[in-house]
């Protein structure tokens, strides 16, 4: 039998499982503290033993630990370049702590600096376009103190020119296609990949997290990366929308794929940053244990009733938060979000053809996932519709992010694997 382990080293938890490759079936799981503070590769190699003795097995790793990764975007105007360079950063498994946009001046490099970013996403005009404004940025991160990796996905044209400034003073740099290749259409994928391969040559190793390189070299993805790629594929076998929401400790996540709608694409409804029909967002203010004061603030500000906690915290007063944390990153997934005061609201989703919810998380695993999931569909009053008529599952067994990693060497196992939630 040809098996594979998938792991997933999470800042508190290090999952693990074990995926026959021939039928998709999962033959065993475990989780373990995530060994932060010492190795990391003490906690890997300790849930990889607990689900195989086989070293014959294929091993599969994606990690969020050290916080995962921090991206800041660097764009031409807010509600265009700026605001595609944040979805797709979103969509390829990035926290994005700073978006800047227009003419960089000495206030805003600072304020980059002061977000202390492990990559920045350089984009700017169309193919063909404006050239200026990506020029002058390039120029003034150039001279700036800030030594972290770039990924120039700019105006196609000027992009080399961009990044061969940035390369002259010795800042690692990467050019992939530009975001937005033409006004309304946003295409996210070389960037995603240009990042993900910068997370991990450059990220995952800089976090000291393990020492010597093997656990740099294991890594394949981000967790979040890894989970977007499981409910791609997920959708792409269902036919219809899918959305998961993922309450964690420190911060909330959701995912949605929705079905393309030509009007949106083309029509005359269409977003001037395009519209990314397979999308993540991340809360970093809301989770049920670091994150409980923030979820306590936005459910206040939110006007939601308030959610119960407790010292020490209760399985009762774990769902209420969670449920809050749920509701309130489901209303900014869908409601989009306004880049700077007074500005109309951007990337908002219409959620409401959704068939499939899925709930994650720790409290959604340990029995809360049923109570999280009804108080989201029942949410009527935070300026977004709730799918209709949607089918609710708990990912118990970490299914997405193994069958994300999977996917691109052995689809027809992640498919199995994806089918069984």
């Amino acid at each position: 039998m040809t098996a594979a382990v998938c792991v997933d080293v999470g800042s508190t938890y290090t999952k693990a499982c074990r995926i026959d490759l021939s039928t998709g079936v999962m033959l065993g799981r475990a989780e373990v503290p995530t060994t932060a503070a010492s190795d990391v590769l003490a906690g890997l190699d300790a849930a990889v033993a607990a689900v195989s003795d086989d070293k014959t097995d294929h091993l599969y790793v994606c990690s969020s630990a050290g916080g995962g990764l921090r991206l800041a975007v660097v764009g031409y105007e807010a509600l265009v370049t700026a605001e595609a360079g944040h979805r797709v950063g979103l969509s390829a498994g990035a926290q994005v702590v700073h978006v800047a946009s227009g003419l960089l001046d000495g206030r805003a490099v600072t304020a980059l600096r002061a977000s202390r970013p492990d990559v920045i996403l350089l984009v700017g005009g169309t193919d063909g376009g404006d050239s200026s404004v990506l020029m002058h940025n390039a120029r003034r991160l150039s001279t700036s103190r800030l030594r972290v990796p770039v990924v120039v996905a700019g105006n196609a044209d000027t992009s080399h020119l961009a990044a061969g400034l940035l390369a002259a003073r010795n800042i690692s740099v990467t050019v992939t296609g530009n975001v937005l290749p033409r006004i309304g259409v946003l295409d996210p994928g070389p960037a995603r990949a240009a990042i993900r391969d910068v997370f991990l040559r450059h990220v995952i190793g800089g976090k000291r997290l393990s020492r010597g390189g093997r656990f740099a070299s294991l890594v394949r993805a981000a967790t979040p990366d890894a989970v977007l790629a499981g409910v791609e594929l997920l959708a792409d076998l269902t036919g219809t929308g899918v959305l998961v929401v993922d309450v964690g400790g420190a911060t909330t996540d959701v995912y949605s794929a929705l079905v393309p709608d030509a009007e949106l694409t083309e029509g005359p409804r269409r977003d001037v940053a395009g519209t990314l029909w397979r999308a993540r967002t991340v809360e970093g203010d809301l989770g049920v244990a670091a994150g409980a004061a923030g979820t306590v603030a936005a459910a206040t500000a939110e006007k939601l009733a308030l959610p119960e906690t407790g010292l020490p915290p209760t399985p009762e007063s774990d769902r209420s938060l969670a449920a809050a944390a749920a509701i309130v990153a489901l209303r900014r997934h869908a409601r989009g979000h306004s880049p700077g005061p007074g500005e109309p609201r951007t990337g908002g989703r219409d959620l409401r053809d959704v068939r499939l919810v899925v709930g994650s998380g720790g409290v959604l695993r340990h029995g809360g996932g049923r109570y999280v999931l009804e108080a989201v569909l029942a949410d009527t009053a935070g300026g977004w519709a709730a799918p209709v008529t949607a089918r609710t599952v708990v990912d118990e067994r970490y299914v997405l992010a193994a069958a994300g990693l999977l996917a691109i060497d052995h689809r027809d196992a992640a498919a199995a694997l994806v089918n069984t939630l």
